[in-house]
């Protein structure tokens, strides 16, 4: 009874060990693009320190195209190895918090709009409406080439 009661316990601990280590593990790949909800200080601060520009999805609950780019666009596999590695991500409910003063900043009418912001939190590129992966991955290419 020990024996197996030893067992047990071994086997649950390397299980919970190399599930830590596959979340924690920078090589492993990611199933959707990293973002950090509704806080552009801390993408700034992240940006400056790791010299990116920000990718900023502004979007709005109610907004159907902005629910499809998360359900499906932000989750494609190219499309988040592109992002999580060559962007600061954030993603900012534009009709709460922070998200109404820069909704007006950067005139933000429509949802969902993409925005590239260098690291010091100017607009460089801007796109309106719902992105398919490659268009996305393309958007953050011509971004990049600026």
């Amino acid at each position: 009874m020990l024996f197996k009661t030893y067992h047990l316990f071994l086997f649950g601990t390397i299980l919970t060990l190399s599930s830590f280590s596959t979340l924690h593990n920078p090589l492993v790949k990611s199933k959707q693009i990293l973002f950090i909800e509704n806080s552009l200080s801390t993408a700034l601060k992240k940006a400056k320190a790791d010299r990116k520009y920000i990718f900023v999805d502004a979007y709005a609950i109610w907004c159907a195209p902005c629910r499809q780019l998360k359900l499906s666009t932000f989750k494609d596999r190219k499309a988040t190895d592109f992002f999580n590695t060559n962007f600061v991500n954030v993603s900012l409910d534009m009709e709460k918090g922070e998200g109404i003063n820069l909704a007006l900043k950067w005139d933000v009418q429509e949802y969902p709009t993409l925005l590239i912001l260098d690291y010091n939190g100017k607009v460089i590129l801007r796109s309106i409406g719902y992105l398919n992966a490659k268009q996305l991955i393309d958007f953050g290419k011509q971004a990049l080439t600026n």
